[in-house]
Formats: C-alpha cells, structure tokens, sequence
C-alpha cells in the first residue's frame, strides 16, 4: 500500500521538474507572463534561499551546501514519519508522500544547479505572494493535510471519540 503513496511523490518531483525546465524554456530571467491580470502571473526566478527567499545563499559554495544538508536532513525526518506511518492512516501517508515529493523535487535544484527555480507568482494589486514553485505546493498542502489528520482521531483510539463510554468514571470519587 505504501508503494502507490511514494508514486504520489515521484508524480510530484516529475511535474515539478518538468514545470521548472518548462518556465525555464520559455521565459527569460525575471520576466513575466500575466496569466490572471491583477490576480496571478507566471515569472522566473531563481531562488538560492529557502522558502520565500529567505536566506538567500547567492550561489556560494558554502552556503548552498548548507541549505542542501538542511534539505537532506528534512528529507530524512519525513522518511522516518513515512515508513513508521501505519497504512491504516491514508490521510497521513498522503500528506507525507507529498511533503517528500516537494523536498525532492527543490533538493534537484539546489544540488544541480545551487538555485530553485520558482514561477507562480499570486498577488493582489502590488501585493505579492513570494514565488513558488510544484514541489513548494506539494509541501504545503502535504503540510495542511497533516494538520487536518491531527484533528481525526486515529483508528484504534477511542477516548477521542465523542460518546466515547465513560462507565469507568460513573461513581468515581462519590465511595464514603
């Protein structure tokens, strides 16, 4: 079963790579394509940080292969979540299938060409979102799926659920 949730993650490196060599073909550096007027563009940047750009690395040697074993060590922690996930728990396994296709898919970049390439740009009037890219999709939804299997209760856990039985209680604390 868990083989078809790692397929979801290699679905999201392929459409996130093929996307950025794709942005990269057909537009220049930093230039723009208005897709949605006032709402949603298409650009290309190239990011040498970590999401949002922040802490940039300009390319540099050092910094990139700091930001690289950031990467490979965040990769490993969702590793470990993923193999001890039980495949009763699909909601689970999904969000970290996507979270490791998203890390995947920016680790390529940083390691091929010490840059991620990002290219939906989302904004009202002046006010920009940062780009992003597939892979940065790919983990925050796998991050907001997380967040919505933690307020599910899980199988096997019964105290969570409502009208749960609570006769063990009935009579506590009224012995004389």
């Amino acid at each position: 079963m868990r083989a078809r949730f790692l397929v979801v993650s290699a679905l999201v490196v392929a459409l996130d790579q093929w996307t950025k060599l794709w942005i990269e073909g057909v537009l220049e550096p930093h230039q723009r394509l208005e897709v949605v007027p006032g709402f949603f563009d298409l650009v290309h940047v190239q990011n040498t940080g970590i999401a949002f750009g922040l802490f940039p690395a300009g390319r540099e040697l050092g910094g990139t292969l700091v930001l690289t074993a950031l990467g490979f060590a965040a990769l490993a922690i969702v590793s470990v979540f993923f193999r001890r996930t039980s495949e009763q728990e699909p909601l689970l396994l999904l969000s970290l299938s996507l979270v490791l296709g998203g890390a995947v898919g920016n680790l390529v970049d940083r390691v091929l060409f010490r840059a991620v390439t990002d290219f939906l740009d989302v904004y009202v009037g002046a006010h920009h979102w940062p780009a992003f890219n597939i892979a940065d999709s790919g983990v925050t939804v796998g991050i907001v799926l997380m967040l919505a299997h933690s307020f599910v209760p899980s199988p096997g856990n019964r105290t969570a659920e409502v009208g749960a039985d609570r006769s063990d209680l009935v009579g506590a604390g009224t012995s004389k």
